[in-house]
């Protein structure tokens, strides 16, 4: 409760107040350096902090961390090669001074904290968890704090962005070195406030450890993951993770959601909650009302109630919204200039973006990628139109096998046209991929359910089915300018080739016959 293989963005550059020598961080991890005769070694200076041996720098320490198939000391030489002054991992090696530990990834996070001299210290941070919501809700953090003139930083899975960088983000949460350089970057373009998306692969991995938060958020959670996680109390827990009190200092939790309430009777440390279903929430957002242009609400909370419009589409929109003006109200910004700042955001890369190329139907690309985003996305289409919806899905291939018949049920349960297509097959086969999508979809009984293999082919069919009123909606992949089959990784952005589909449709339409 409150009181009324691609270098990783930050590589391109030094950015730390903090050189360490290699004894300081000898010292910080309290182990001996084992090094050769030269007794300046222990006078070396550190200036960052790598895991690739391939985008290692002159200065950094090589964290060569164990892994599946391979270990990172069998690329030592190459980070030597490279300029690395030091290593860090848990096998020995004469070729660099080598400091020993039992867990290198459990030091690697704060590690790169300390040598960056601790940038997350110095700004106030802002995390986002959950299965669903996260990148919209750092967007909005981002708004609500440029809206109250803070100078930010904004790190996705669509773009890292700050005063002087902007360039897409690669992962959702960046590895622990890139995530701290990234951060000592923004304060040294002055940035004083970041929001940044925390996965639960970032968490379990250590990506986040060593960044301290003003506040973590919590959005939602549902059956996600489970071919990475054992199981959802697994999952929860990693999640809640971000709230321990030695790195987050107040949590924003909705507890409109079963994992965000039981997560709220347990984090120890200080916390709002929010809510678009309980008043008594801190705060609450009441007559939700979601519609073509965008989406209001009003605001019940500590400081007043506030009429909220976003320009942003789909009822979800309100549940994110609400979560980034807490968040930055309950830290001490004006909840005035907050709304204002999320009520300016026009967009979000992937997230219900409209295509508009003059055509007489609605289309829109989507990042819902589970069921449970479907429950969300699917009724506010239906509330546009009195005709059909027509949904492209498919799944990710070498991810969680268990969420792709529910993802096609859920399409085919709530959509009047299914065509099931191929995302990114990564290792597996497409037909094969398709298959239990297919099977979801037709078990629903309710929808036209097609199987087209190939993604474009599947949209150009979606685009010619449409006739005036319908809405289509291409599902799955959202922002993503890249499709992975195989070894092979081609541009692949659904935006342009739903616009490209529309388009020849067009053409074809208006074209004379010869004579």
């Amino acid at each position: 409760m409150i009181e009324a293989r691609e270098p990783e963005p930050g590589r391109n550059g030094r950015h730390t107040h903090n050189y360490m020598t290699i004894g300081d961080v000898a010292e910080f991890l309290h182990v001996p350096v084992n090094i050769d005769d030269d007794p300046l070694t222990p006078e070396l200076l550190a200036s960052g902090v790598c895991v690739d041996s391939r985008q290692v720098r002159p200065g950094d320490i090589y964290v060569a961390l164990p892994g599946d198939r391979f270990h990172g000391m069998d690329f030592v030489g190459e980070a030597v090669r490279r300029g690395a002054v030091a290593v860090v991992s848990d096998v020995p090696t004469s070729i660099l001074p080598a400091l020993v530990v039992d867990r290198p990834r459990a030091v690697l996070g704060p590690l790169a904290s300390a040598v960056y001299g601790n940038p997350s210290r110095d700004m106030d941070v802002y995390g986002v968890t959950g299965t669903n919501g996260k990148t919209s809700v750092a967007y909005l953090l981002d708004a609500a704090l440029t809206g109250g003139h803070r100078t930010t930083g904004l790190i996705t899975g669509v773009v890292v962005r700050g005063p002087q960088t902007n360039c897409p983000g690669l992962r959702t949460t960046p590895e622990a070195p890139s995530l701290q350089e990234t951060l000592a970057s923004f304060r040294d373009q002055g940035v004083d406030a970041v929001a940044f998306e925390a996965s639960s692969h970032g968490l379990a991995y250590g990506r986040v450890d060593g960044t301290y938060l003003r506040a973590g958020v919590f959005t939602n959670l549902s059956p996600d993951h489970l071919d990475f996680h054992p199981n959802m109390d697994e999952y929860f827990r990693v999640k809640a993770s971000l709230f321990r009190a030695e790195r987050c200092r107040l949590g924003v939790i909705n507890i409109d959601d079963a994992y965000g309430s039981r997560l709220a009777a347990q984090i120890a440390i200080e916390m709002v909650s929010v809510s678009t279903a309980d008043p008594s929430a801190d705060f609450f957002a009441a007559e939700v009302r979601a519609h073509a242009r965008g989406t209001s609400f009003t605001l019940h909370s500590p400081y007043g109630r506030f009429a909220v419009n976003l320009q942003l589409l789909g009822s979800a929109q309100a549940d994110n919204a609400l979560a980034a003006i807490a968040a930055v109200a309950a830290t001490g910004n004006d909840i005035v200039s907050a709304i204002r700042g999320v009520e300016a955001l026009s967009g979000i890369p992937g997230r219900l973006e409209p295509v508009d190329a003059g055509q007489p139907f609605l289309a829109f690309v989507d990042y819902m990628h589970n069921a449970a985003g479907q429950r969300t996305v699917f009724p506010f289409l239906r509330s546009l139109t009195s005709r059909r919806v027509i949904a492209v899905i498919g799944a990710t291939g070498d991810r969680d096998p268990g969420k792709r018949f529910p993802l096609g049920f859920t399409a085919g349960s709530m959509a009047d046209i299914v065509v099931v297509t191929d995302e990114s097959p990564h290792s597996e086969d497409p037909a094969e991929l398709r298959s239990p999508v297919v099977a979801g979809a037709r078990a629903a009984r309710d929808a036209h359910v097609v199987e087209q293999p190939g993604r474009a082919a599947a949209i150009e069919l979606a685009i010619g089915l449409a006739e005036k009123g319908d809405v289509v909606v291409v599902a799955g992949r959202g922002h993503s300018p890249i499709l992975v089959a195989g070894e092979r990784s081609q541009p692949f952005d659904d935006r342009a080739v739903v616009r490209e589909a529309i388009l020849r449709r067009h053409r074809s339409s208006t074209q004379l016959p010869a004579g």
